[in-house]
C-alpha cells in the first residue's frame, strides 16, 4: 500500500506550534505601559473628580476643601500604591522622586544580571504588583493598571488565570502564554480573601457601595491633606484657626482632579509642603504675583 504524505500545518507567527491556532489571544502585556495610559486618548478617558475648595485671596491660600468619597478614597488609595510604582509614576511624567529613594530605583536598573538572585526580581522592584483593593476601590486610577484599562466596577474581583498543567505561574490576563510550558493561561484560579478582605467587601455590599470611606458623609480635606468629616462646627473652628476675620476675602472655586494633578498630589505629598492644594490648584497665580 502506497503510503500517503500529509504536508506539516504551519503556524502563523508568534504563535506556539502547541497552541491551538484557532484560539490564539495576543498575549496581554505582563507590565503596566505608562505610555499608553498617560496617551491622550486614554487622557480622555479617565473619569475626573471634583473638589470644592475654599480660598482665602488675601493670602493666595487655600483654607481647606470639601470632598466627597470619591476624592477620599483616592487620597487614601495613594497609600497603597508600592514604592517602585510611585518612583516610575514620577518618572513618567518628568517629576524625579525626591530624596535617594530614586537613586535605589536607577541602582535596580543598572545592575548587572549576575548580582541578582533572578531575572524576575529586577521586575518585582522595579514593577510591583498593585493591590487588588487599589483598582477596585479608586473612581481615579493613577496607573491605568486594571485590565479594563481604568478602575474596575464596583462588586467585580480581579480574575487570575494559569495554564492547564501544573505551572506554578498565573496571570490576571485571560490568554498570557504560560513562560514555562508555552500554552495559554485561560483556567481561572479560585481567589480566596484574607479575613480583612472579607471584611471590607461584607461591610461594602451591605451599603452597596466599593471604597475606603462611606459616601453618605462629606469630608473636609485641609491644605496639608488632613481629611476629618465636615460640619458645620469643625468649619467655624477651621476658620478660626487660619485667622479669617473677614469673610469677604473667601472664595469657594471648584476644581478638578485628573491624571495630571493626581500625580502632582502624590509627589506633593512626599515632600516637606504643608500647602499641596494651594501648591497645586492657585500656586501658578502665587508665582505670577511674586514675579510682577
Amino acid at each position: 500500500m502506497r503510503r500517503r504524505e500529509v504536508p506539516l500545518r504551519r503556524h502563523p507567527p508568534n504563535v506556539h506550534p502547541f497552541q491551538p491556532v484557532s484560539s490564539a489571544i495576543p498575549t496581554a502585556p505582563t507590565t503596566i505601559d505608562l505610555e499608553y495610559f498617560h496617551s491622550p486618548s486614554m487622557a480622555s478617558k479617565q473619569q475626573q473628580l471634583t473638589l470644592k475648595l475654599l480660598i482665602d485671596n488675601r493670602s493666595d491660600k487655600v483654607l481647606f476643601a470639601e470632598a466627597g468619597k470619591d476624592v477620599v478614597d483616592f487620597l487614601f488609595g495613594l497609600l497603597s500604591i508600592p514604592v517602585g510604582t510611585v518612583v516610575k509614576l514620577l518618572a513618567t511624567e518628568g517629576m524625579p522622586m525626591v530624596g535617594c529613594i530614586g537613586n535605589l530605583y536607577k541602582s535596580v536598573e543598572c545592575l548587572d544580571d549576575s548580582c541578582l538572585q533572578s531575572g524576575h526580581a529586577r521586575t518585582m522592584l522595579l514593577n510591583p504588583t498593585l493591590p487588588s483593593d487599589y483598582l477596585l476601590k479608586n473612581t481615579l486610577s493613577l496607573t491605568g493598571a486594571s485590565p479594563s484599562g481604568g478602575a474596575l466596577p464596583a462588586g467585580h474581583a480581579l480574575k487570575f488565570y494559569r495554564c492547564y498543567g501544573h505551572c506554578r505561574t498565573c496571570t490576571s490576563f485571560c490568554g498570557t502564554i504560560c513562560p514555562s510550558c508555552h500554552n495559554q493561561m485561560t483556567t481561572e484560579m479560585t481567589r480566596v480573601d484574607s479575613d480583612s478582605e472579607k471584611e471590607v467587601a461584607a461591610a461594602a455590599a451591605s451599603v452597596g457601595e466599593a471604597g475606603f470611606v462611606k459616601g453618605v458623609v462629606t469630608y473636609t480635606v485641609t491644605d496639608d491633606l488632613t481629611v476629618t468629616q465636615l460640619s458645620s462646627i469643625s468649619s467655624i473652628t477651621m476658620l478660626a484657626k487660619c485667622n479669617v476675620g473677614d469673610l469677604s476675602s473667601l472664595e469657594e472655586r471648584v476644581v478638578e482632579i485628573g491624571m495630571k494633578e493626581g500625580l502632582e498630589i502624590l509627589k506633593a505629598s512626599l515632600q516637606s509642603s504643608k500647602m499641596v492644594l494651594t501648591d497645586i490648584f492657585i500656586g501658578d497665580k502665587k508665582k505670577r504675583n511674586n514675579t510682577s
